[in-house]
């Protein structure tokens, strides 16, 4: 961030330590190298836990010990849906795998990213379909909540979570970019949004216009970094104090101050993670009680 000194600085906007990146890629080589330097900018910018999302059982294996060591940090595991041909011929190795792998880590908090992605050409649609549903299977089993990466791919993503009976489930619905429509659809469901920066950039009104009307209480942030920085640090390489922009464009949308905003989103993702304990906060099993959503 030092290379772009005219922007300004995340920590700039005076937001309270309340804040929860949900969605984060700290082993990504673009921010593997810089780790220590990344939670010590989002710990000055107000961010105060972060979901590192570990794409594979081995991804996992090569950076939990390191990175258990650091509380702000919690995790989420699964195969993302174009590194489905990966798993050709040992797909039961890797279900074992991920389920031994939750039941000896409590800091492994949700199954995710998994879903569809019809986007890009990694993976046919048939295999996305089925290790979708393997991996829907397994967050049933183990009662864990679910994140859902949908590209290109709404109304598929939609009848499998359906006809796996994921209505009501606790959901979160990633990296989201839809319209009021698709905002509908999901919360009808019962299930939770995050917002990425792209809700910044000036062609993405429909986008705005539909998080204005998603209730307080399903809302979550996200960097999803090190993709898709928000303004004014589009173009760069993003990491989780940039969600700090991310809160103050979707507060100016929704008419709300960007400190509320930014520990009313914090608090959901502890709430819908089931860190609240964690934080001194109600217990994941009062998690239904406490969302007015």
């Amino acid at each position: 961030m030092s290379k772009h000194a005219s922007r300004p600085l995340p920590e700039s906007l005076g937001l309270p330590r309340t804040g929860v990146d949900s969605h984060a890629h700290l082993d990504s080589e673009e921010l593997w190298p810089d780790f220590e330097g990344v939670l010590t900018r989002a710990a000055r910018a107000g961010v105060a836990r972060i979901g590192q999302v570990f794409l594979g059982h081995a991804a996992y294996a090569a950076r939990r010990e390191h990175m258990g060591a650091r509380p702000e940090l919690f995790f989420i595991l699964g195969v993302h849906p174009s590194d489905g041909l990966e798993l050709r011929g040992r797909e039961a190795e890797e279900w074992k795998a991920l389920a031994l792998d939750f039941e000896a880590d409590p800091r492994l908090r949700a199954v995710g990213e998994i879903g569809l992605d019809y986007h890009w050409p990694d993976c046919p649609p048939e295999t996305q379909k089925r290790i979708f549903r393997a991996q829907l299977g397994l967050a049933r089993e183990l009662d864990r909540p679910v994140v859902i990466h949908s590209r290109d791919a709404f109304a598929d993503t939609l009848d499998i979570l359906d006809d796996e009976g994921f209505a009501g489930r606790p959901l979160l619905w990633h990296c989201f970019g839809g319209d009021s429509a698709a905002a509908g659809a999901i919360l009808e469901r019962g299930w939770h949004i995050s917002v990425p920066g792209p809700v910044s950039y000036p062609a993405n009104s429909a986008l705005r216009e539909a998080l204005r009307r998603i209730p307080a209480g399903r809302l979550l942030l996200e960097t999803d970094c090190p993709y898709l920085a928000p303004v004014p640090w589009r173009g760069t390489r993003n990491e989780p104090a940039l969600a700090a922009f991310t809160a103050q464009v979707l507060a100016a949308e929704r008419g709300e101050d960007p400190a509320g905003l930014w520990t009313r989103c914090g608090r959901n993702a502890l709430r819908f993670f089931g860190l609240e304990t964690e934080d001194g906060g109600p217990s994941r099993e009062g998690r239904a009680e406490q969302d007015p959503c």
